[in-house]
């Protein structure tokens, strides 16, 4: 924190925070009840804002030198001890997004002690997923994606691994469990999902919901953290081109199956993420192999990244991270 404004009077200049990437005003009924993901008044258009993102408020975006975080008392988690905290500030990065979006797909499944759970997606959010899935004491965590290089990353620290270019993942979970389905699931990819098997390089917005429903036992969950849209005009589908999917919502029907959608609400989990990273029970970056880069090097990293590179970036604007390492 480098300055503050009148209005804040507990976080001061000098302390070491995360930074939600949702904002959220701590004063309607949603923000009282943490459902930070759908704050009521920072967003003229429609609940839930965020740094930076088209329909979000038109909040200014935080990949940048400094960042005005409105609210600050409210949405800022201050770390304990900042000497302590520097020796972790890469895994501590994780908390403003990814790692709580992950969890929150995990929870939101019903992961507990002993569950099998299917996630979607070997992305950053889909590792944070699987950490969390064991951080939450899922006995198989089985990760799908089409990169091999994602799902080697995910191999590192103990993920089963399905490459759906190679055919459906229902088979595949057989080949894992000895039956074809999971107690969990969870969709770490979002409206850009594409095909299995043959028609892996094709678009197909609705296949990791449908796989989802597939794959999940009866009587299950489903945690959605991967984004959709209400709109998306370069869809290849035109139904999609208006935020309709061709979901098979009559399996998910006739499996008794539960869905939890929409924004993560980041400071319903950051505390307890950040005791956990603290405690030394969880190395997330490790896990998501976060990568801390300048912020003139910004336009490589969202490059290498749209290639399917297995990292995270994390920018890096004043130097404290390489520092720190």
């Amino acid at each position: 924190m480098v300055d503050t404004g009148p209005d804040v009077e507990f976080i001061k200049i000098g302390d070491l925070v995360s930074v939600p990437f949702n904002i959220a005003c701590g004063r309607c009924r949603n923000c009282k009840e943490g459902k930070t993901g759908v704050c009521e008044n920072v967003n003229p258009d429609r609940p839930g804002s965020a740094y930076g993102y088209v329909d979000m408020g038109g909040w200014v975006g935080g990949q940048a030198d400094y960042v005005l975080v409105p609210y600050a008392d409210w949405n800022l988690l201050k770390f304990p001890d900042k000497d302590r905290a520097m020796e972790k500030i890469l895994d501590l990065a994780m908390l403003a997004d990814i790692f709580p979006t992950g969890f929150h797909g995990c929870v939101s499944a019903g992961v507990k002690p002993g569950s099998t759970v299917y996630i979607a997606g070997a992305g950053p959010v889909g590792l944070a997923a699987a950490t969390s899935a064991f951080l939450l004491g899922a006995a198989v965590v089985i990760v799908a994606d089409l990169n091999k290089e994602r799902l080697d990353q995910a191999h590192t620290f103990g993920c089963e691994t399905i490459n759906v270019a190679l055919g459906e993942p229902k088979d595949q979970i057989e080949h894992i469990l000895g039956e074809p389905v999971v107690d969990c699931a969870v969709d770490a990819v979002g409206f850009e999902a594409r095909g299995h098997g043959h028609e892996s390089e094709e678009e197909h917005p609705a296949t990791v919901l449908n796989t989802l429903m597939d794959v999940t036992r009866a009587g299950g969950a489903l945690g959605i953290p991967g984004l959709y849209v209400t709109g998306d005009p370069g869809a290849r589908e035109e139904s999609a081109k208006h935020g309709s999917l061709s979901i098979r919502i009559g399996l998910g029907w006739a499996k008794s199956h539960s869905f939890v959608t929409g924004q993560c609400p980041v400071m319903k989990y950051n505390r307890q993420l950040m005791m956990a990273i603290l405690n030394d029970r969880v190395q997330i970056a490790k896990n998501v192999n976060a990568t801390a880069i300048p912020l003139d090097e910004a336009p490589r990293g969202y490059h290498e990244f749209d290639e399917g590179a297995a990292r995270k970036y994390v920018l890096d604007p004043h130097g404290m991270l390489a520092r720190a390492s």
